[in-house]
């Protein structure tokens, strides 16, 4: 590990607004603040919503910031790239936000049932040849319904096509409740600040002429399916995860 990262991973320890938890800690048994985030976390009872992949946490923070009454939380496993957004929220003095490094796959056993009012998928890998991994899955929206209140929202902001084209048909073949949807997010009429906000790697889609999509739902009830369509594959490759700006 270069001395760079091993500096991160030293001041990502320091956050008191970090929480880290590995693997192994939660392998046999749900995480101690699981239902608790609001009044032991932030310390209030606000609505809580979750970022998951937030990679550098450029969205967790910008959203942070412009709605003060709302708790924001990043989820990563990668430390490195959690620094960048802790260490920002620090630098603001933002008090509304908070980060977990885990392990995604094991997101219920974090969160309680209802805690959670949204959720952000912002550029999640599209994971074209392992659907079950894919964070709009039916294997992920199970995970996401255990602690996701009646009627909360999933919002998905992605460059991919076939991540897009994939969610919307999971989407329609499970007739769940669609609030938005786009294949071109600054074109589209509703666009608001929300959608502005611009991470490091959109950007570089951007740069690269790649329009970015947006689709926003609720999950119903029942069993969900899986969609049994070919769906074009994205024809570019994605930046690899280790690039630096």
């Amino acid at each position: 590990m270069g001395k760079g990262k091993l500096l991160k991973f030293n001041e990502l320890m320091s956050f008191e607004h970090v929480v880290q938890a590995p693997f192994n800690v939660v392998e046999h048994n749900d995480f101690q603040l699981k239902g608790k985030w609001g009044k032991e976390f932030f310390k209030n009872e606000n609505p809580l919503i979750l970022e998951l992949g937030c990679g550098k946490g450029e969205y967790t923070v910008a959203l942070a910031a412009k709605n003060s009454d709302v708790n924001y939380m990043g989820v990563d496993i990668k430390g490195a790239r959690l620094w960048k957004g802790a260490k920002l929220a620090k630098d603001q003095g933002l008090t509304n936000v908070g980060f977990l490094r885990a392990n995604i796959e094991q997101v219920t056993q974090f969160y309680g049932s209802g805690e959670v009012d949204e959720i952000w998928l912002t550029f999640p890998d599209p994971q074209m040849e392992k659907a079950r991994k894919r964070l709009t899955s039916t294997m992920f929206l199970n995970k996401y319904r255990e602690f996701l209140k009646p009627g909360g929202i999933i919002h998905l902001k992605t460059d991919s096509s076939f991540q897009y084209n994939y969610t919307r048909e999971l989407v329609k073949l499970n007739k769940f409740e669609i609030l938005a949807d786009t294949d071109d997010v600054y074109e589209w009429e509703h666009l608001d600040d929300t959608l502005r906000i611009r991470t490091f790697y959109e950007k570089q889609w951007l740069d690269r002429g790649i329009k970015i999509k947006y689709i926003a739902f609720k999950p119903g009830e029942g069993e969900f399916l899986e969609p049994n369509v070919e769906i074009e594959k994205d024809e570019y490759r994605s930046f690899g995860r280790s690039a630096r700006e």
